[in-house]
């Protein structure tokens, strides 16, 4: 059997999405795939069960049948926290190794999903290093690329500092493709140099920094007052609608698939949006808009979102949901699985990990 540990050096990295795209591609090769979360940092309650919310929209996204005590088995939420501190923590060790015997019964390859960054956990004894010495595991390490380079190539030697020969490697992800060269013929025989094999440079695409409309509204904590059955829909990027209406109409076509911001009572700006590429309305201040609006809104397939705040709380609550974008979408993980197809070298991940392909894909 197959462990591997996908780490990030950074949050919001991509590991959930490396995740599934290798998960799916060993399953077309015919491998059976298991999926765990030793260490997870945050709990969400959904109906009566209280879960890492990640994990178990991991868990519905892969179809895993193990249960959720198996798939995240250690929360170090600040009880637990504080428990370690006191000196009364318990056998956190003992509790993934059981969760690890649920998940991995029956699979030729178990995905572990790493936290944040390697050292997470590490005051618990589960670091990245020290769970991939307890599960005998291989770590394979996502890094978010950085404009200058330095961070991303640092953090990298200091993981692998760490690890060792249990690093088989690292994938540099949301690279600008106006650095993809730079990365490509500089960064990567870098890296490669210091034994620090590289299977794939990804780059930066709108689609995966985008929010669904009904992850807008959830955020913002409004409601979707026109055509809620569109809620699935992917904003890309954000504009604020403060300005006269040829300005606003000449700002909104710059960009495509956006959320415009506005307040109730600015029909002009509302109606200019609405003949752009905007998929919501997002209308502060509770003011509701006119049935105009609504009706137009109706027709073109808008979502208008009634939120409470001003638009600067607003704005800053939407720039706070861009930073923190999920993976699990039909269409981004779409995408995302084809750029590992294009991209990624795993031929070489195959021989690394001493894989076989049991059937043509």
């Amino acid at each position: 059997m197959i462990i591997l540990y996908i780490s990030s050096t950074a949050p919001y990295a991509g590991k959930s999405a490396l995740c599934v795209g290798l998960a799916q591609r060993f399953r077309k090769d015919g491998h059976t795939v298991g999926y765990m979360r030793p260490v997870t940092a945050v709990r969400t309650h959904i109906s009566d069960c209280v879960v890492d919310a990640e994990a178990e929209s991991m868990r519905q996204t892969l179809g895993l049948t193990d249960p959720v005590s198996a798939v995240w088995p250690v929360c170090l939420d600040p009880p637990t926290v504080e428990a370690i501190l006191r000196g009364e923590g318990e056998n956190y060790a003992q509790l993934i190794k059981d969760a690890f015997a649920q998940v991995s019964r029956g699979k030729d390859i178990v995905l572990l999903e790493g936290g944040s960054r390697c050292i997470e956990g590490l005051g618990a004894g589960l670091s990245c290093d020290a769970v991939t010495d307890l599960l005998e595991a291989k770590v394979l390490v996502v890094a978010k690329y950085d404009a200058t380079a330095v961070i991303v190539v640092d953090d990298l030697l200091a993981a692998k500092q760490v690890l060792g020969s249990k690093m088989v490697g690292v994938v540099l992800n949301a690279v600008p493709r106006q650095h993809l060269d730079f990365v490509e013929h500089l960064v990567v025989p870098f890296l490669r140099e210091r034994d620090i094999q590289v299977y794939a440079v990804l780059p930066l695409e709108s689609i995966f920094r985008s929010v669904s409309v009904g992850e807008l509204t959830e955020a913002l904590q409004g409601d979707i007052i026109c055509r809620p059955d569109l809620s699935d829909q992917l904003v890309e990027n954000l504009a604020v609608g403060a300005m006269s209406v040829d300005s606003a109409l000449t700002y909104f076509r710059r960009k495509l698939n956006l959320g415009v911001i506005t307040g109730g009572d600015r029909p002009d700006i509302q109606l200019a949006a609405l003949e752009t590429s905007t998929k919501c309305l997002i209308l502060t201040g509770n003011l509701h808009p006119s049935p105009l609006i609504l009706n137009r809104a109706e027709e073109l397939g808008v979502s208008v979102i009634l939120v409470k705040y001003d638009t600067m709380t607003t704005v800053q609550l939407a720039d706070e949901a861009f930073s923190k974008t999920r993976f699990q979408h039909e269409k981004k993980m779409g995408r995302f699985e084809r750029m590992l197809t294009e991209r990624f070298d795993l031929a070489r991940l195959y021989e690394v990990l001493g894989l076989r392909r049991q059937k043509a894909a």
